[in-house]
């Protein structure tokens, strides 16, 4: 090879790793992760809803997917005392993404069936998304959020009726009220205490602190429960044995106040006041799936 095609050849490969460099910096600094919380507190075994942004503005379209054995998407949960928590399962693998050039692409994740943040304590949480084109990981800033737990007001326990794919299975309704800094809510839990699964908890809204929910069991072991959310305004809802929201609908006081009533075939219903909204039979989704491997509680993790 002569001098000037030796020449050629050097600079040439010099200018190709130089390249690579750049575009690898310039994607570094133009691929953005930003994760958001809808709040900062939680009670424990509530959905903890991340919102996870992802920007691609590296000049190309980008595809974000598994690779040797590397997940694309995943999140640090630092606990208490700095520990560091591991997912609570490896088959939580996200379907691969594309993101178009110049393009945000946003997802909401339920972070509780995932890990176990459960326990009342301070965490720390951050996304990082795995980039194979790069072998580079990019990471959001961390966010913090606390779970502690409300304070129990009603409590009952209930067989699975025959007929149903878990009869002969126990559950356990409780009502819980949680005390924010600029009102109270209202949480529902359903769980199984012999196996030590939480199958749902979650928030029915605000309340009314000084008056009481109304709760009836109906023959088949639905919860109904009908509860003040602001002056003479009554949210009744229907709870089904794995925590599912099965309907809901508001009332409004007139002369009479809504209130339930236990008919004689077994079944509960409302009496008085005036309906706002009919009842959806649709669940809304609050409750999270029997798919999503229910935690166990902290007091069946000690036995």
């Amino acid at each position: 090879m002569g001098q000037s095609a030796l020449t050629y050849h050097v600079i040439h490969r010099a200018l190709l790793v130089v390249s690579l460099l750049l575009f690898a910096l310039e994607a570094e600094a133009q691929i953005q992760v930003e994760l958001k919380l809808s709040r900062l507190q939680y009670i424990a075994y509530e959905p903890v809803m991340a919102t996870l942004g992802i920007t691609n503005l590296a000049g190309r379209d980008i595809d974000l997917h598994d690779a040797g054995g590397q997940s694309w998407l995943g999140f640090e949960v630092i606990g208490k005392d700095g520990e560091t928590i591991a997912p609570i399962s490896a088959e939580n693998a996200q379907p691969p993404l594309k993101v178009e050039a110049g393009q945000k692409v946003t997802q909401r994740i339920n972070l509780t069936p995932l890990y176990f943040i459960h326990d009342l304590a301070t965490y720390h949480v951050r996304a990082h998304v795995y980039f194979a084109d790069l072998d580079k990981f990019f990471y959001s800033q961390a966010k913090v959020f606390e779970v502690t737990d409300a304070r129990p007001i009603w409590q009952q326990t209930v067989g699975v009726p025959e007929g149903d794919g878990a009869a002969g299975e126990i559950r356990t309704y409780s009502l819980l009220s949680n005390r924010f800094p600029d009102h109270t809510s209202l949480y529902v839990r359903v769980q199984d205490r012999d196996k030590g699964v939480v199958y749902a908890t979650y928030s029915l809204g605000r309340a009314i602190a000084f008056e009481e929910p109304q709760a009836e069991i109906d023959r088949g072991n639905q919860l109904h429960i009908l509860h003040c959310v602001a002056p003479r305004s009554w949210a009744y809802s229907r709870i089904g044995l794995n925590g599912e929201m099965i309907a809901r609908s508001s009332f409004m006081e007139t002369k009479t106040r809504p209130h339930l009533v236990r008919t004689a075939d077994g079944e509960v219903a409302v009496r008085g006041g005036m309906i706002e909204a009919p009842p959806s039979q649709k669940p809304r989704g609050t409750a999270p799936k029997l798919s999503e491997r229910p935690p166990v509680s902290p007091e069946d993790e000690q036995r």
